[in-house]
This record gives C-alpha cells, sequence and structure tokens, in this order.
C-alpha cells in the first residue's frame, strides 16, 4: 500500500485531505490505492468505516484475502477496466495441511478471497486458486476454492473466478439466512460443481467455460451444485448466460444437487434461462446425483428458452422446462427483491 487519498463525493476526479468537509457537504468516500509490492489484506485491514474504495493496480497479488463482516458496503476494484490486468491469487485447497499443524484448511478455508461483509462491490480483477491436483497426488481434499462469499448484497461485476473444482462457493452466513449475490459480465472456469452453494445467487450475462481434463471417466464434473435452503424460494438462477467447453462434447453435466451432509433439510434450487449451452454439455441427461438419496428429480432443477446444442431436448423427462407463467417467478427482480444492483 503506497498511497491513501480521500475522494470527495461530487467532485469528479477531486481530491482533498481527511477533514476538509463542510458539515453540510455529502458523506464522503475515501480510497486506498495498492500497487504492486503492497498487499490487498492490509488495504482492507485499514479500512476503518463503511464506503471505502481499495483501487489495486495491475499486477499479481499472491495472497488471500479475507472481508470481515464490519468492512460494509466496501468497494474493491482493479484500477483498470480489464480484469486480466489484477490478478489475487493462492494455492490452498480442502487438503491442504495448515502450518501450525491444526489440521486442513477444508472446503470453505481454501479459498483465495473470502468476503462476510454485506453491500460488497467486486469489479474490474481476476480472483483465482491455482492449486492443481497433478501437483499433488496426496492430497485427496481435492477442493480449492478461489471465491468463498457470504453476507447479503455481494455485488460482482467483470470478474474472472479461476480454478478446477469447486471455484466459486456461494453461500450465506447462516441456514435460515437467504443472503444475495448479484454476478454481472463475470467469467467462471473449473471442472467440478465449480458454481455451488445456498445464495440467493443470480448471474446475468455471465460466461461459464468447462475445463479440459485428462480423465477417462465422464462427466468429467458439473457447472452447478446448488444446496438452497428449503425455507428459500430462490437458489441459483442464471440468465442470459453461455456455457462454453474446453472438453469433448458432451463431457460435462449442466448441474447435480448438493444436499451437504450437515444441511440434510436442503432443497436445491437452479434456474437457466436464455443461456446458450454449448456443446459440452451432455444435452440427453443434463443433470445427475451427487448422491442417490438425493435425486435431482426430487429437486428444484429447471430450464427457459435455452438455445445451443447443449440444450437440445431429447429426452422431455430430462430437461425440465418453465412455463412462460412460471417464468415470471424467476428474474432478477424477484430474486433480489429491493436490492437492485443492476439499475
Amino acid at each position: 500500500m503506497r498511497r491513501r487519498t480521500l475522494l470527495v463525493a461530487g467532485v469528479v476526479g477531486g481530491l482533498t485531505a481527511a477533514g476538509s468537509r463542510s458539515a453540510s457537504a455529502a458523506p464522503r468516500h475515501r480510497v486506498l490505492h495498492v500497487r504492486p509490492g503492497g498487499s490487498v489484506q492490509a488495504a482492507v485491514d485499514a479500512v476503518t468505516g463503511p464506503r471505502w474504495t481499495v483501487v489495486v493496480h495491475p499486477g499479481t497479488y499472491r495472497e488471500v484475502v479475507k472481508i470481515p463482516a464490519d468492512k460494509a458496503e466496501l468497494t474493491l476494484r482493479g484500477a483498470t477496466r480489464d480484469p486480466r490486468d489484477v490478478v489475487i491469487v493462492y494455492d490452498h485447497a480442502n487438503g491442504t495441511q495448515k502450518p501450525d499443524g491444526s489440521g486442513t484448511y477444508g472446503t470453505a478455508g481454501s479459498a483465495t478471497f473470502t468476503s462476510a461483509a454485506p453491500g460488497l462491490t467486486v469489479r474490474d480483477l481476476t480472483l483465482a486458486n491455482d492449486w492443481l491436483r497433478a501437483d499433488h497426488p496426496d492430497i485427496t481434499g481435492t477442493q480449492a476454492v478461489a471465491a468463498y462469499v457470504t453476507g447479503d448484497r455481494s455485488s460482482f461485476d467483470n470478474v474472472r473466478f479461476l480454478a478446477h473444482q469447486d471455484t466459486l462457493f456461494t453461500d450465506t452466513t447462516a441456514l435460515g439466512t437467504f443472503d444475495r449475490q448479484y454476478f454481472r459480465h463475470c467469467y467462471i472456469e473449473g471442472d467440478v460443481d465449480f458454481v455451488f452453494g445456498r445464495a440467493t445467487a443470480v448471474f446475468e450475462q455471465c460466461h461459464f467455460r468447462t475445463l479440459a481434463r485428462d480423465v477417462d471417466f465422464t462427466p468429467k464434473g458439473m457447472v452447478f451444485a446448488p444446496s438452497t435452503a428449503r425455507a428459500n424460494p430462490y437458489g441459483i438462477l442464471a440468465v442470459r448466460c453461455r456455457i462454453t467447453s474446453g472438453a469433448e462434447d458432451g463431457a460435462y453435466k449442466l448441474a447435480r444437487p448438493w444436499v451437504p451432509s450437515y444441511e440434510t433439510t436442503a432443497w436445491p434450487s437452479l434456474v437457466v434461462r436464455e443461456t446458450r449451452i454449448g456443446p459440452g454439455i451432455d444435452a440427453v441427461a443434463p443433470y445427475t446425483n451427487m448422491r442417490e438419496a438425493f435425486p435431482w428429480q426430487s429437486m428444484r432443477f429447471a430450464e427457459y428458452r435455452n438455445p445451443g446444442a447443449g440444450a437440445a431436448i431429447h429426452v422431455p423427462e430430462n430437461r425440465p422446462q418453465l412455463t412462460r407463467v412460471q417464468a415470471r417467478s424467476h428474474t432478477r427482480e424477484t430474486y433480489l427483491g429491493d436490492w437492485r444492483p443492476y439499475a
């Protein structure tokens, strides 16, 4: 962290010293800059109240970043509009041993980026976990999360999420809390269950890409694995997105339901609508089970007006479709309610 400046609301590009605001002026938005050699976590730690912005300048920042719940309304953004210019990356996996010998990190603990802050905004950067199975054949807990997000009203715009298994964990702070998350113009890649969790999560105009895997079995992975709480009417919604693949045709499933052993009341919910699904998804049988005790047919899975080879309806009972009337209940507006990050 090299520079600390104060941006006054209402003055375009205006910078001034702290404490110069008059009593009648609008609330000020304070800005911290992080440049190569600095630490994103150090900047987050320096935030002392709501509505701060941390601007990260082009470079690769090899560190774990955790934003606690008391850093409300924080904005974290890359200094340019190209998310490839700013990369925050680390390499923990579920089965990686902690340095203090207290055990392994676990799935959530493996995340490069973790946030519990309400009102979070992240844009124009990359969050990555570059842990690779091939480099660690002794580790069986191969989940390696790029971002673990809880906290209501978390928004991601023009962000890349890069990993393999369990790339993006969209979770909630508690079982009875229906935290909302919004992703727009994001790129998410991975292989097994790489978008998963129980949050109310809306993906709009995002790009999901399945990775090539050097394995001799199929499916090679799944895009979505929702674990929505039974009481929550809304789970994961993908609208006007696209799904492409680096693997051969039909090698991936669209989704499977995740009913955690610690939360067997979950009733996973997923709606994919007006999304171009490429041939990498198995169109004949796009869904599968994680555990036979919780078949996908008993879950809240549905599609609506999806084009593309991977969306072709070969076996109607394998592709539940919303009616036009039902589709009205599955929009960004209904999922996000009084929060309108898209406005």
